[in-house]
């Protein structure tokens, strides 16, 4: 018999599938020295293979979504943004980006927002 991989398991102990969300995915592959190599751009091309509907899917076949492969952080780029809107970037490799989703609950959005900026 085979388990219906389209359904959330039920709530238990920390997990609680209220807070899943569908359509969001999400695949990291990185050498965890910084050191690059083909193997970690074939597993990134793999991963990206396989999100077979990532949101963006159109009626055309030929119509992208923006998915793709981020291969470094684009730091002349981050610093030219952040610049323009006042805020110190610190030097190549001494920081981190990441995609944060918010809680939709005023109230719980506004607390991790606080603790985003500290």
């Amino acid at each position: 018999m085979q388990k219906n991989l389209f359904k959330f398991p039920k709530k238990t102990g920390l997990y609680d599938p209220s807070y899943e969300k569908d359509s969001c995915g999400v695949g990291m592959v990185a050498n965890i020295k910084g050191t690059p190599s083909r193997q970690i751009m074939e597993d990134a091309y793999l991963i990206n293979s396989r999100m077979d509907h990532r949101g963006g899917c159109g009626f055309e076949e030929n119509t992208g979504d923006g998915a793709g492969i981020l291969v470094a952080l684009p730091h002349n780029f981050f610093k030219k943004v952040s610049k323009k809107i006042d805020i110190s970037l610190p030097e190549r490799g001494s920081y981190a980006v990441g995609n944060i989703f918010l809680p939709q609950k005023k109230k719980e959005r506004e607390f991790c927002k606080k603790e985003i900026e500290k």
